[in-house]
């Protein structure tokens, strides 16, 4: 059993509370009781997401002992002024950035986690919280990881960050919220592993908490994107974002599974284990640069897409209820 993404500092119910308890230190005796909880249910592979208080870290030292690979960007990478910055480590210039990804790499991190959009506005169906960074931000974010021999593992809601992501070689899109046809082509094209997360919107629903009428349809706008995205040969991959709001451990990842093979009927088992293994392959220790993927195109830290239809505020953490 695999769950391609959580978050080990959260726990499904209060991200205040949660992440609270871990501020000052790593708590071992949580996260042991929730690797056990993993281990009953027959889990055998989790992909953190990271945070920057060491919870996922720690979880990755002590999973063997549960026989469980656990891998680990040891924290997400934002850029400061846009989402990320409740769990993250920000930055504002490339340098800036690349002392980050070392900073990773000496803490022990698998692969690096960018953090290029907003999160899916649960109030207003077709509506991110925040503008996407620029095509040109993102392509040297994962040029400078993959240039470490990283993996990179990132966080894209919407067209434009998506679509960039994608021309820089990214490995993993999570989430991915709102794909036109034409991106979900592009996805199925590249080399990259799309991880849905689709139990992060499923879970809310009749939960009272946001309007059934914005999230019945975002549901079925992923699900039918899975769909697409699947026939046309993309790489899908089950990971639940367990730590979000009701997406609990070890259930979530679970509650993920039943969903996507809802979405994607007969074949979903052999669709996921592919998708699944593909991640397990690509997000170990670094690898030497002349083993990564070549970047083709220019690299440079540019400004806001002025096109761009997204909400141009920038989310505090009070708006982290869902995807991570």
């Amino acid at each position: 059993m695999f769950d391609c993404h959580i978050h080990m500092v959260l726990d499904g119910v209060n991200w205040r509370e949660s992440i609270a308890r871990h501020k000052a230190a790593p708590q071992e005796a949580l996260i042991r009781k929730t690797l056990a909880q993993y281990q009953a249910l027959g889990y055998t592979y989790l992909r953190d997401g990271g945070d920057r208080w060491g919870a996922g870290a720690l979880a990755a030292k002590l999973a063997p002992e549960y026989g469980i690979r656990y891998r680990t960007p040891c924290f997400p990478i934002y850029k400061t002024g846009h989402y990320g910055s409740f769990i993250g480590r920000g930055f504002s210039t490339p340098a800036e950035y690349r002392a980050l990804v070392r900073a990773a790499k000496a803490a022990g991190a698998h692969f690096i986690k960018i953090m290029i959009s907003g999160l899916m506005d649960f109030e207003h169906y077709g509506v991110l919280t925040d503008e996407p960074l620029a095509p040109g931000e993102i392509a040297d974010m994962i040029a400078g990881a993959h240039d470490e021999g990283f993996s990179v593992m990132a966080h894209a809601n919407g067209d434009s960050a998506v679509r960039a992501a994608l021309a820089a070689g990214v490995d993993s899109i999570e989430h991915g919220a709102y794909l036109s046809p034409e991106t979900r082509s592009q996805l199925a094209e590249s080399h990259a592993v799309w991880v849905p997360t689709l139990v992060t919107i499923g879970n809310l629903i009749g939960d009272g908490r946001f309007p059934d009428a914005a999230l019945r349809p975002l549901l079925a706008f992923q699900q039918q994107a899975v769909r697409d995205a699947a026939a046309q040969g993309a790489r899908i991959a089950c990971g639940s974002d367990a730590g979000a709001y009701r997406v609990l451990h070890a259930q979530g990842g679970l509650d993920e599974q039943a969903l996507l093979r809802r979405t994607l009927g007969p074949t979903a088992d052999q669709i996921l284990t592919q998708g699944n293994t593909e991640i397990q392959k690509r997000f170990e220790a670094p690898l030497r640069c002349s083993q990564r993927l070549p970047f083709q195109g220019s690299l440079f830290f540019g400004g806001r897409d002025a096109s761009s239809p997204h909400k141009t505020s920038s989310p505090d953490i009070g708006l982290l209820v869902g995807p991570l």
